[in-house]
Parts: C-alpha cells; structure tokens; sequence
C-alpha cells in the first residue's frame, strides 16, 4: 500500500522562545530530574508548559537569577494569571490557573531541595482551589445511539470512528488513553481493554462490553488495513493519515458527529465519560465499580479503595451499561474538574 504523505494545516504550535533567559537553564535540569524519577509525558509537558510562560513573564521584567525570586513576585505572577484574558475575551478559570502554579511550586521546591536557591519562595503560595461544578451537558441513552449511528460505516474512516465511538462510551475512557490503545491491548477471549500508562502513569483492566468488542474487531479486519502504513507501529486506532490521533484532531472529528446528531450540548470525548458513569449509576452500579473503571485514585462521593477483580467488573458492567441515582452530584463534580484539567 502507498504511503501517504502527512498533511498540514498550517497552524503551528511553537513553544515559547525563553532558552536565553538564566532561568532556563534550571528548568531543563528540573524536567531532566523528572525524567529520572518517572514522572509521566504528561506531567512533563504541563511543567514544560507552565514554566515557559512564567519564564517568558519574568524575562519581560528583567528577572534572570532565581536567587532573586521572592514571594511578592510568585505572588504578582498569579495575579498576572488571575487579570489574563484569552483571545476570546474569557479569563482563565481557577482550574487552569491551579494547573499553571502548580509547577511552579514544585519547580522551587525542587532548586531548594537541591541548594540552588538558600529558601523556598513558593513555599507559601496559596493555589486557586480547583472548582466543583456539575457537568453542564449529560448525554441521555437516546442521545449517545444517535451520535453512534452517525458515522457511515461503509466507508474505512466511518467504521473506525464508530469503534472510537463505542469505545468511549463502553469504557468511559480518557481520551490520552484511547489514543495509546495499540492492536494488542483488546483481549477478545476475557472481553477486556488494557489501559496503559492512564493518569498518573498508572496500567489498569477494565471490560469493554460485547458491542463495543465487536465494532472493534469489525475496524480490525475490514478498515485498519486500509488505513495503516509501512512502519506499522501497532497503534491501535489510526488516522486517515496512518498514524496515531492528535488529542485535538481526535475531540475535533467527535465533536463533529455530535454536531450532525443536532445535539446541542458542547463537548467531545469527555461527554462519553460522563455518560458512561452517569448511566451505569443511575441502573444501579456501586460506585466502588465507576471508580475502576474510570482510573480514579479515589472519588469524593466515596471513602471505598477496595480492590474489584475484573472477573467481577466484568460482570457489573455487564448488567449495568448502559444504565437511577438520587444523588449524583460529586461524581459528577469529579468528572467537571477532570474534564478542565484534560483540556
């Protein structure tokens, strides 16, 4: 099969030119240190992320030396984050802003750790607490069917984007975790999905549900030949250029079968997440079960950390996907939260 040449759109995304700055220097060494002690990509970009805005901040204020960072400066900085405005006008949610800081306290903890700095002036930066909001849109069981029917599935790119589809609300996986899914990852013989490297680099099991497995296998044999080129690296969904999703490619082409549903409720891959543990609630699922299937460490609606064999899960999900809970506020409220911070 040819190999096709990778299309651009034109839009780049540069990191910000801050490597003649003194500071630079000892941000290199810091993500260079979370290499060593595992910290996961994810984890680093946002670090890399964070301290190249706040590196470029000081370098627009002539501060070059971390020895004179003091507090009032971190301090001046969140208020720079708190008065920024997007293109769009919008200001940065508190969320976001936790996310921004929350390098930059660990990046001084780390120069004090090490003796670069004599004192810690992040020490006692107190951080935007992370908003509990509900989930603004929730997907009815009526509203999830329509959207899968959406794509056509006579086509290589419509069978695989209904495979993605179903994935997503089978699992309720995160949308990082679809794009490393590989060929390998689905057992058909347990019905089971091997997450790998989730939040907080973390490998889990969880049951993907008959229909699901089938649309899957179904992409498998008729479509991922079409779609793959030479190497291939055995990821599992590809796009129409042979290689792994972009995460904004990949919510671009979900959001825009929720669009051809005329379903009115903005989101993309998440909006399955949010489905799949608000139907399998309300059918009646422990939330010990929505907690691993989700990957959450632990939920605020639950003091529960109890081990579920997969045997068991299976089983659950079985019974309860899709899926009346008269209570489902702080799920939910996790679910929001985690939505701002993948975004």
């Amino acid at each position: 099969m040819a190999i096709r040449k990778k299309k651009h759109d034109g839009r780049v995304n540069p990191k910000r030119a801050v490597e003649h700055n003194g500071l630079y220097p000892y941000m290199a060494r810091y993500l260079e240190w979370g290499k060593v002690t595992g910290s996961s990509k994810d984890t680093q970009r946002r670090r890399d992320s964070s301290l190249r805005r706040f590196i470029e901040w000081c370098d627009e204020r002539a501060i070059h030396d971390p020895q004179t960072i003091t507090r009032p400066i971190l301090e001046r900085y969140q208020q720079h984050l708190y008065y920024y405005r997007k293109r769009d006008g919008q200001p940065l949610s508190s969320g976001s802003q936790n996310v921004m800081l929350t390098p930059i306290r660990s990046f001084f903890k780390w120069l004090t750790r090490d003796n670069y700095i004599g004192s810690n002036p992040a020490s006692e930066l107190q951080l935007p607490k992370k908003p509990k909001r509900l989930p603004k849109n929730i997907l009815l069981v009526d509203e999830v069917e329509l959207i899968l029917s959406m794509p056509d599935t006579a086509t290589p790119e419509g069978l695989r984007d209904r495979a993605i589809l179903e994935t997503l609300y089978a699992t309720g996986m995160r949308r990082m975790e679809l794009q490393k899914l590989s060929v390998h990852s689905i057992d058909t013989q347990r019905g089971t999905v091997l997450i790998e490297g989730g939040k907080g680099d973390k490998d889990r099991y969880i049951p993907i549900g008959e229909r699901a497995m089938k649309w899957v296998a179904r992409y498998q044999q008729k479509a991922r030949p079409q779609l793959a080129i030479s190497p291939d690296d055995g990821t599992l969904f590809l796009s129409d250029w042979g290689e792994a999703f972009r995460r904004a490619s990949l919510s671009q082409r979900v959001k825009r079968y929720i669009e051809q549903a005329e379903i009115n409720k903005p989101g993309s891959c998440h909006l399955f997440r949010h489905a799949m543990a608000t139907h399998m609630l309300e059918n009646g699922a422990d939330i010990r079960f929505i907690q691993a299937m989700l990957g959450h460490a632990d939920l605020s609606t639950t003091q529960i950390y109890t081990l579920v064999s997969i045997e068991k899960l299976k089983e659950i999900h079985t019974a309860t996907h899709p899926a009346k809970l008269e209570d489902r506020d702080q799920l939910l409220a996790t679910l929001e939260a985690e939505t701002e911070q993948d975004d």
